[in-house]
């Protein structure tokens, strides 16, 4: 056997065993008649010595050859380390190697095996299996590998079944843009990979299987960022015969149960808030709430005073950051600068410190006197001590960017502290947006979603206004899941249908065997989809998903240690029918 001990498990109680070890060599210290190896695997790390006294001769110069990364095997005893060490599990004990046996020499390594490493992010992600051996990454590894399998048992307690659904599956127009696969066997026609499980595991609800999940990758061919990869893993979930208040109380209780089992927290009840309470309240629905900053609108005590920028704008909104007063012209004119940069495209701030004995010095005394800023801060709670920043312009271009600059304070004053942990539902959201662009709506979650069934009237009379039986899960300012009741009715999702512009031939096309599916007893059903990824990174106290990910891809969809995407030989694109120009 290659070993019979990991290299983290041995301490005093093992002393004078015989021991097999076999692992990777993390350091060596060579005092020419003693030598010292650290050997590494995944459980930890076990000194080993070579004493010129004690050890066979042999065995005592080929250990004088090894260099980093060799991965060895050894036998010996375990016996008690003079020099002990406190920061390791096996600090108490060494091994006195009898019998040596290098499995594979190695290269040395680009960049240091090490917690700190010397190596930069585009050099780890080229030599990633390199990357994994670091405890950082390698932890990564086992905290994601820990929450599936809580989030297995949580679901698989309540009679979930996992079962697993296609990876070729048809293209649809709807969402994010496609993955697509060409058939060899079917010229000129093509597989999708899936965005999500979504019409199967309604299809598994009319089959009878009324609570399916599965942690399933999923595929979209978007534009990257900290937390999108390409492929990512969601915890698909579906139930039949409920409502929304059941799921609600279903996943609120996995994550409850989550949050205890993994970083041993216990919260309360959930607060839900409405979409457009989140929108009106924090300038986005997926809202930090760890922190107050809570918007204030100000039009009532804002406008008609002679200042023409806040009277020609539809909304007046400031935010009241707490312990900024004494912030410098320099500071604020950076945060001016901030807020003024394409990413975010605001025109200009207005700025009121709240002095300490309760007197105002804004930007704009010349328009405002201490009555009217008196009111701002009563508004936006500002207290003694405070800044309030205010934007002002068009309703919801207003709102998102006074949001990044909430978020933006936030991480500067260090409110968002990744070890507190503050989730939400946000419910009610619109059922459909109006693209002014293409003249037609598009559903602002999918198109299988339900309306709220007093807003089912509205379906045909006024569509905008229909809320949508619909509910996202955010945590720290992450939406980290969502889903709704979906709509089991064959003529309601025709009528979906034809309000996002399908004629009744495509949406046929396009969802007939859903549709068809729907005519032979489809129960009430709805669900949920967690972003597992993302879930992971916020429990783990980041919130970028690519250190949770064994093998992630760069900004541009790129796997740099394999190189792919890459060509294709030509004799593979005749065969798939695909000529490229």
């Amino acid at each position: 056997m290659y070993r019979s001990h990991n290299c983290g498990e041995l301490n005093a109680s093992h002393i004078n065993s015989e021991v097999t070890l076999s692992g990777w060599v993390q350091k060596s210290r060579d005092k020419g008649f003693m030598n010292w190896v650290d050997l590494r695997d995944r459980y930890g790390i076990t000194q080993l010595v070579f004493d010129e006294g004690r050890s066979n001769k042999a065995v005592f110069e080929l250990a004088k050859t090894l260099g980093r990364e060799f991965v060895i095997q050894v036998k010996g005893t375990v016996i008690e380390r003079e020099a002990k060490n406190k920061n390791m599990v096996t600090g108490d004990i060494e091994i006195l190697v009898s019998e040596l046996n290098i499995l594979n020499p190695a290269l040395t390594p680009p960049f240091t095996i090490e917690d700190d490493t010397d190596g930069g992010e585009d050099i780890r992600m080229k030599y990633r299996y390199l990357d994994i051996r670091r405890n950082p990454v390698k932890n990564n590894l086992l905290f994601r590998h820990k929450v599936a399998m809580e989030v297995r048992k949580y679901l698989s307690d309540l009679d979930f079944c996992e079962v697993e659904t296609p990876y070729l599956i048809k293209s649809t127009p709807e969402g994010a843009r496609d993955f697509v696969v060409p058939s060899r066997m079917n010229e000129g026609q093509f597989y999708a990979l899936p965005q999500s499980p979504q019409t199967f595991k309604q299809l598994l609800m009319v089959g009878g299987m009324d609570k399916y999940f599965q942690i399933v990758k999923c595929f979209r061919d978007e534009d990257l960022r900290a937390d999108r990869q390409p492929e990512f893993t969601q915890i698909d979930c579906e139930m039949a015969f409920v409502e929304q208040e059941d799921i609600l109380n279903v996943f609120e209780g996995l994550t409850r149960h989550l949050l205890k089992e993994i970083k041993g927290i216990e919260v309360e009840k959930f607060p839900r808030i409405t979409y457009d309470y989140a929108m009106k309240t924090y300038g986005n629905d997926k809202p930090d709430i760890r922190f107050g900053m809570e918007f204030g609108e100000l039009n009532e005590f804002a406008q008609h005073k002679e200042f023409p920028v806040f009277n020609a704008a539809e909304l007046v909104v400031g935010i009241a950051v707490p312990g900024a007063g004494n912030y410098t012209r320099k500071e604020i004119d950076g945060l001016i600068d901030w807020i003024k940069r394409p990413q975010i495209g605001a025109s200009g701030m207005v700025y009121v410190k709240c002095n300490e004995d309760g007197t105002f010095k804004s930007s704009v005394d010349k328009f405002y006197d201490q009555d009217d800023l008196t009111n701002w801060a009563k508004i936006t709670g500002a207290k003694a001590g405070d800044m309030i920043f205010v934007l002002s312009g068009p309703a919801d271009k207003t709102r998102t960017q006074l949001s990044a600059l909430r978020m933006e304070l936030a991480t500067r004053l260090g409110l968002r502290n990744p070890t507190e942990f503050a989730p939400l539902w946000v419910v009610d959201f619109p059922l459909l947006e109006f693209d002014e662009e293409s003249g037609r709506y598009h559903a602002m979650h999918h198109p299988f979603t339900s309306p709220k069934p007093e807003d089912l009237e509205l379906i045909h009379s006024n569509p905008g206004k229909v809320r949508a039986n619909a509910y996202d899960m955010v945590l720290n300012g992450n939406e980290i899941g969502g889903g709704s009741i979906r709509i089991h009715d064959k003529e309601l999702q025709s009528r979906m249908f034809s309000l996002l512009g399908f004629t009744p031939e495509q949406a046929e096309d396009q969802f007939g065997f859903l549709m068809n599916a729907f005519q032979f007893g489809a129960p009430p059903h709805g669900g949920l989809a967690f972003g597992l990824d993302r879930l992971v990174s916020i429990l783990g106290g980041q919130e970028t998903i690519r250190d949770f990910i064994a093998f992630p891809k760069n900004n541009s969809g790129r796997d740099v240690m394999i190189d792919a995407p890459s060509v294709i030989d030509e004799t593979q694109l005749k065969e798939l029918h695909i000529k490229l120009v």
